[in-house]
């Protein structure tokens, strides 16, 4: 047992352990990956496993659960604003906002109230009170963007009817609502009634200060980033952590929602001009994927696993409700007023309602108020996110494929070069086709706009530097700079070039 080894009793101890059980959740991850089973499920198996029915890691620490998930979720979501294209989100921006707030409503009352009723009849458990119901629910209504987001980013799963944007959007902004709720509830359950007017109140404006500060937050890091000039580079990606943590906790002192407002500043810096953006979108992907590792491992050493067992029937039981009953039905509500998904889509979107670190997150705080039966709160919560990864984790691209919703997937980006933003220029990728091929097999006799330039070749995997006389084959990758894109795209039209990306500064 690893809590009788003398490890524990020095920091180079500790450090290795902690090494250790990185390296181990790492290849676990690639061999699920292999199975199909989602990463985030194998670190928190690999949690359990190292834990106090495993291997024997102690970790009983709530508070430092939630302090450990409250900086990943930070760092999570930030990352996913960033990597959110508002040309994306901007047409199915209204159903993402109403499935993250409607959504968690309906799906916290339909769940309550099925919870409630299944307490009353169930033999062998503990009844729950109606406000204990409705805060089981309420903790774990929200989708969790951070199996979201790796889930569908590591599978490269292409989605018709922008059903990717939505999902993204309505679990990086729903985690607020579900935040409230868990809060709200605990409040009226440790002081046995609330004014609901106040509640609703104190609802708004989590919201409104949360959006607002995540906005001014967002633009001032996108200004001190433009004008701060530090001579070394690799502090940049330091400085916008700095800015990530900052607008969390700041919103937060101010009453507002921190991790709303940390969504939507990383959503404004995503999508603005800033330096050194792609060394920052690096670091910060390989970071976010540190803390998700970290926070699925930290709640995964929390649980007793041995507790689980007497709560499956229950966690079955909701489980499977939440899934087939309770999430379509309040998507097909929030989405009737809506034209622009088909019935397949609605089901999809219905289909990846995923739960994971959030929901488990959120049922700390019931444990750190000491509210009854918390601990049985806990343990349903995360034999649920368990059967959630386990089902439709692992279905994610078969129900895409199954509705018939799978896109063509966007071209790769060969040649991966970024020029500074502040080059006014347009990037373009083509390949060299037969139709290209009956112009000339030379470079010199494609005919292309002034100022314009073939910088380099990809032929088999080899990069090199073409000349005006350099003989071009078939399925050749050319890439082309210009300083005028309208020009080059008539060329390419004459050419017969189809197949092309451009990327414009």
């Amino acid at each position: 047992m690893f809590h009788e080894f003398e490890l524990f009793h020095n920091a180079e101890g500790i450090l290795l352990i902690a090494s250790v059980i990185l390296f181990f959740s790492i290849f676990a991850g690639k061999a699920g990956y292999r199975f199909g089973l989602p990463a985030l499920l194998l670190f928190l198996g690999v949690g359990m496993l190292f834990g106090s029915d495993g291997l024997g890691i102690q970790f009983s620490n709530p508070d430092m659960a939630q302090f450990i998930g409250m900086l990943a979720l930070s760092i999570i979501l930030f990352s996913g604003g960033m990597d959110t294209k508002v040309s994306e989100v901007r047409p199915i921006a209204a159903q993402g906002v109403i499935l993250a707030t409607v959504g968690v409503l309906a799906t916290t009352a339909i769940t309550g109230g099925f919870i409630y009723y299944l307490s009353l009849i169930a033999t062998g458990y503990e009844t729950l009170t109606l406000p204990e119901s409705m805060l089981l629910a309420a903790v774990m209504s929200s989708t969790d963007s951070a199996s979201v987001f790796s889930i569908l980013r590591s599978k490269g799963v292409y989605l018709k009817e922008r059903l990717r944007p939505t999902l993204e959007l309505e679990s990086g902004s729903n985690d607020p609502m579900a935040y409230m709720l868990t809060l709200l509830i605990i409040a009226y359950i440790q002081v046995g009634g609330m004014n609901l007017q106040e509640a609703v109140f104190q609802l708004v404006i989590q919201l409104v200060v949360g959006a607002v500060a995540g906005y001014l937050l967002g633009k001032l890091a996108v200004y001190i980033i433009n004008h701060i000039d530090i001579a070394n580079e690799s502090l940049y990606p330091i400085l916008l952590l700095t800015t990530a943590f900052f607008t969390f906790s700041v919103t937060t002192l101010c009453k507002g929602n921190g991790y709303l407002a940390v969504y939507i500043a990383g959503l404004v810096v995503g999508n603005a001009k800033i330096v050194h953006k792609k060394s920052m979108g690096t670091f910060f992907d390989g970071f976010a994927w540190l803390w998700q590792i970290v926070m699925f491992l930290t709640l995964g050493l929390l649980v007793n696993p041995h507790e689980l067992l007497p709560v499956a029937p229950i966690g079955l039981t909701v489980g499977i409700f939440m899934i087939i009953v309770a999430r379509p039905v309040s998507v097909f509500f929030c989405l009737l007023p809506f034209k622009n998904f088909s019935l397949k889509g609605k089901l999809y979107i219905s289909w990846v309602g995923l739960r994971g670190a959030v929901p488990i997150i959120f049922a700390t705080y019931p444990l750190i108020a000491g509210i009854e039966h918390a601990t049985m709160i806990f343990n349903v919560v995360f034999f649920i996110t368990i059967l959630s990864l386990l089902i439709q984790g692992t279905t994610v691209t078969q129900a895409a494929k199954w509705l018939g919703l799978v896109d063509e997937p966007e071209r790769r980006d060969e040649f991966g070069i970024e020029l500074p933003e502040d080059i006014k220029s347009a990037m373009s990728e083509i390949d060299i086709t037969p139709a290209v091929l009956l112009h000339g097999n030379k470079l010199m006799e494609l005919t292309l706009p002034d100022h314009t330039l073939a910088v380099m070749v990809k032929r088999e995997g080899r990069y090199f530097i073409p000349k005006g006389n350099t003989e071009l084959k078939e399925n050749d990758k050319l890439l082309m700079i210009s300083d005028n894109d309208e020009a080059l795209l008539q060329a390419y039209d004459s050419l017969g070039v189809k197949d092309y990306t451009m990327k414009k500064n």
